[in-house]
């Protein structure tokens, strides 16, 4: 088994190929095609830490992956990352393990960050403008990906700790120019494609600020009891977007609208048959992480060095 070191990993990251590569995971993953178990979530409660795992194998395919990915908020104190992880690539056919992927939750990272920027681009949106809730690092990596498909000249940004807001406004300022919002409606009022990327358990955003034509995609609900939007917003939708239904429903936006279940169309659904969006429509896609992006991503990396 061959050890990948995080610095191993970077120079292999081509964030437009990455992009691609999740969209064919998601296509992958609604046509059934890859066994994908729900997410195994472990809280470390004298930390109040949260660890996630999850897997997949692609039928036919020659690996399955493995992936823990872990936030313990204390760490920054420690002079430590909140985030870790690794991924785990193993043989499909005798289950030696192939690749320690030992990237500090990196590439989970990136793959969220594509996924977004891959909706906001098949879409069709052409925002110059981004509106990005939370200033960690998905923040940081919406706006780099997102930068790779929009002609991006302005992020409206809003967080709830000023020092983290400013650390944030200088790391993304290389990508556009930052304008830092005193509220989440703000965002809402300045933008018309926003991402939330928080662990909130309240919504930060409400309907009453959403304007016509704007596009959510909320990546910070992954667990039961999350919630960054108000479920108003979804029943308000005219299109709603889903990675996963059943992770969504139980992980997701959607827990706390199940009425909206019925009516929303998974990602790889929407990639392999577009629909049109009517002109000035709201549209929300519900994110919570699939097993089988992590394979993908995995897989590309070690493709690469193999």
């Amino acid at each position: 088994m061959r050890v990948l070191e995080l610095s191993d990993l970077l120079p292999l990251l081509d964030y437009p190929e990455i992009i691609n590569r999740m969209r064919d995971a998601l296509i992958a993953y609604s046509r059934g095609e890859c066994d994908t178990p729900m997410p195994m979530h472990l809280p470390i409660a004298p930390e109040d830490a949260e660890v996630h795992m999850k897997s997949s194998y692609r039928r036919g395919g020659k690996y399955f992956a493995l992936k823990i990915a872990a936030t313990f908020p204390r760490n920054p104190g420690r002079g430590l990352p909140a985030g870790n992880g690794m991924m785990l690539l193993s043989s499909a056919e005798t289950g030696d393990p192939v690749a320690f992927l030992r990237d500090g939750g990196h590439l989970t990272d990136v793959r969220t960050a594509a996924v977004a920027a891959l909706i906001a681009r098949e879409l069709g949106r052409r925002d110059r403008t981004l509106g990005v809730i939370g200033t960690g690092i998905q923040a940081r990596l919406q706006v780099e990906l997102h930068a790779r498909v929009l002609p991006l000249e302005r992020v409206v940004l809003w967080g709830r700790n000023p020092e983290h807001v400013e650390a944030c406004r200088r790391d993304i300022g290389r990508f556009a120019d930052v304008s830092i919002a005193a509220i989440p409606a703000e965002v809402a009022h300045e933008t018309r494609l926003i991402v939330t990327c928080t662990a909130s358990r309240e919504p930060v955003l409400h309907t009453a600020a959403v304007h016509p034509g704007t596009h959510i995609s909320c990546v910070g609900s992954d667990t039961p009891g999350k919630q960054e939007m108000d479920a108003a917003i979804l029943r308000r939708a005219a299109l709603v977007l889903a990675d996963s239904r059943r992770q969504c429903e139980k992980l997701g936006e959607l827990q706390h609208a199940p009425d909206c279940l019925v009516r929303a169309v998974e990602l790889g659904e929407f990639l392999a048959a577009p629909r049109p969006v009517p002109p000035h429509s709201l549209t929300v896609c519900d994110f919570t992480g699939l097993g089988v992006e992590d394979l993908y991503i995995a897989e590309s990396c070690w493709e690469k060095v193999a």
